[in-house]
Parts: C-alpha cells; sequence; structure tokens
C-alpha cells in the first residue's frame, strides 16, 4: 500500500487531479513505522486491524475509526484476512478555516471513534466514510472531489463539536463554552508558533485572563493534557521537523525547539517519540 517511501517518510501518491488518496486495503501486509503530511483516517470493515502509535498499541474492531493526524509517526498491521477503508485526504488547503489547525493540534497525534465512546458521531462518521469510499471509486461528477471534502469536513466539525461538549461537561462550566474553546484554541496556536520561546504559565495564563491555578486546571480539563507536557509536544514536533534536515545538528536542534540543554531535549523526545533524536534521523535517512 506505501508506494512511496523514503526512510519513514511517505508520499502520499493521489488520485490524478485531486488531492486525495484513499485504499479500500485488504491486503495481509504490514507496514512498518512512517509518516507523511496528510490526514489518515482508518476504518475497519472485514475482521481487526492494528495500530500503533506515540508508544501505544491499538486494536482496531469492525467500523471503530482512527484518525491520525498530519506529521505523526505510526505503524500497521493486518490480519490474515479481512479489510479496511484507509483515507489519506491533504488537509493543508483547509486549514485557512478556523478551528481546523487547532482541533488538530488538540487531538494530535490521534482519535479514536468507538460507538461506546461516541454514541452521539459514530453512525454518522462511519456512513460519511462509506459514501466518500463509493464517491472516490466512481467520480461520476465534476464536483466528486468537492463532495469528498465536504464529507470530511463534516466528519471533522461533527468531531470537533462532540470534543467542545465533553470538555465543557469536564470543566463543570456552562454556558460558555463557545467563549472559552475560542481562548484555548487561539492559546494552542500560539504555543505552536512560540514554542521555541520560553513559555511560562503565569504568562499565558494572563493572556486569557486568568490567575495561573485557574488556567492550569482548564487547560488541563479541555485538552485532556498539562499545558506543559503540550509546550512540550509541540517542541518535539518542531524538533522532528528539524531533523530531517542533515545540517541541523543535534545540539541546534535542541536549542531552536526551545529546550535549556541536550540532554532534557533528548530525554523529552525518547518519552515522546519513543526513540531518542539521533535514532529518529537515522530512522528517516535509512
Amino acid at each position: 500500500m506505501i508506494e512511496t517511501l523514503n526512510g519513514i517518510c511517505e508520499t502520499v501518491n493521489y488520485k490524478q487531479s485531486t488531492s486525495l488518496k484513499l485504499y479500500n486495503n485488504d491486503e495481509n501486509e504490514d507496514y512498518p513505522p512512517h509518516w507523511h503530511t496528510t490526514m489518515e483516517i482508518i476504518m475497519p470493515v472485514e475482521n481487526i486491524y492494528t495500530v500503533e502509535c506515540g508508544n501505544q498499541t491499538y486494536v482496531l474492531r469492525e467500523y471503530d475509526i482512527i484518525l491520525i493526524c498530519p506529521c505523526c509517526i505510526h505503524a500497521l498491521s493486518a490480519p490474515p484476512t479481512g479489510r479496511r477503508i484507509i483515507f489519506q485526504p491533504d488537509t493543508a488547503s483547509l486549514r485557512f478555516m478556523k478551528g481546523i489547525e487547532s482541533l488538530l493540534n488538540i487531538l494530535s497525534p490521534l482519535i479514536i471513534i468507538t460507538p461506546e465512546d461516541f454514541p452521539a458521531i459514530h453512525e454518522r462518521i462511519r456512513e460519511l466514510l462509506i459514501a466518500i469510499k463509493d464517491e472516490y471509486f466512481i467520480m461520476a461528477s465534476a464536483f466528486s472531489e468537492v463532495m469528498i471534502y465536504s464529507k470530511l469536513l463534516e466528519i471533522i466539525t461533527l468531531i470537533g463539536d462532540n470534543y467542545a461538549r465533553h470538555a465543557e461537561s469536564r470543566s463543570g462550566i456552562t454556558g460558555q463554552q463557545k467563549e472559552y474553546m475560542e481562548k484555548f484554541f487561539k492559546i494552542c496556536d500560539y504555543i505552536k508558533d512560540h514554542c521555541s520561546d520560553d513559555l511560562k504559565l503565569d504568562d499565558i495564563a494572563n493572556m486569557c485572563g486568568f490567575s495561573k491555578f485557574y488556567f492550569s486546571r482548564l487547560f488541563k480539563q479541555f485538552m485532556n493534557v498539562s499545558f506543559y507536557k503540550y509546550v512540550n509536544q509541540k517542541r518535539i514536533a518542531k524538533a522532528a521537523e528539524l531533523l530531517i534536515e542533515p545540517k541541523n545538528s543535534v545540539t541546534d536542534v535542541a536549542l531552536s525547539s526551545g529546550f535549556p540543554s541536550l540532554s532534557s531535549f533528548i530525554r523529552m523526545f525518547k518519552i515522546v517519540k519513543g526513540c531518542t533524536p539521533t535514532e529518529f534521523r537515522n530512522m528517516y535517512c535509512s
């Protein structure tokens, strides 16, 4: 299924005249750790399918749905028999839309949609993926690609709205969902753009107009991760991009990514990526 692989970087070969790739995959073949700049959505329709990402192994049942965010390293394992939809849309052109980039930042590296955990949206997302698959292989209209992207946007919207409702429920705040989510989306964008700076909890809390204790509690409830852990995740994501360029030394990458020392960078990189920076670079360049 992986058609073009350079080290661990996959170049997605889109269907002609589109920014889409979809496999109705029934191959008994495992795919090694790799990453790509596209989002990837996988739904087994016959038998299970196994995904490894972020030092975790996820066994998907039939019609469980996983959304893997762009640039996240993952590996795939297939059973002897089975079939699954594997959808790789280019989302770069969609990121001008308010909320999409922020939502992907929050969900990274992945989210799994199951009937048990997401009863309000699972069935609809399942229907949308099947409709995307059918439209992809027919392409009967000049607007087929637009139709597919409209269904993808509905999937992202369903996940985003569901996430916002659950965040509001976890925080115990009612009636302020839109205002608070907008604030935290803006903060996530700011952290991503300034992750190499010396970001302090007090300063970011002041940007929101909260005390650091209230902000820290709300951030954890809205993002499912602590403020400093989120900052480190964004720093490691930036470091991974810099490591791909051979002329950048590991020390320079550490400093450019906001880490005060090489040792702290290596330690955090291994926690987040499951390998050292040098091992990551060697896997990419091998």
